[in-house]
């Protein structure tokens, strides 16, 4: 179900238990800022979620009151992840959703990782 960005963050949502510990993930990255697992419910060969370790709601809630050390090390962390993983030849996406209307479903910021396959147009025509 769609989130709504404007409230404030839930510290029950998934990726909170998860960057807790309570909920298992196959971790691929982490640092002292940023966590990366495998999706469970993969949406291409590879599908990788970055996440900032922060309490973030969104892609705006992180540019307005992430540190600078915060923003680059998650910036950094999601090159480092798709490089590592042989990804930038041929090729990945990232998404990263923002409210209801993009389909946002859990109230955690994230950026997904694609590749694996032709992905296609950017969004349905």
């Amino acid at each position: 179900m769609p989130i709504d960005v404007t409230q404030p963050y839930d510290d029950g949502n998934v990726f909170a238990k998860i960057l807790r510990g309570e909920i298992p993930a196959k971790r691929v990255y982490e640092d002292d800022h940023v966590l990366a697992f495998n999706d469970i419910n993969p949406l291409s060969p590879t599908h990788i979620l970055v996440i900032p370790k922060g309490a973030y709601v969104s892609w705006d809630d992180f540019s307005e009151r992430g540190s600078e050390a915060e923003i680059s090390a998650f910036v950094r962390a999601t090159g480092k992840i798709a490089r590592e993983a042989g990804l930038v030849e041929p090729g990945y996406r990232l998404l990263a959703n923002v409210g209801g209307d993009s389909g946002q479903e859990v109230p955690h910021l994230h950026v997904h990782i694609f590749a694996g396959r032709p992905l296609g147009p950017m969004l349905a025509r």
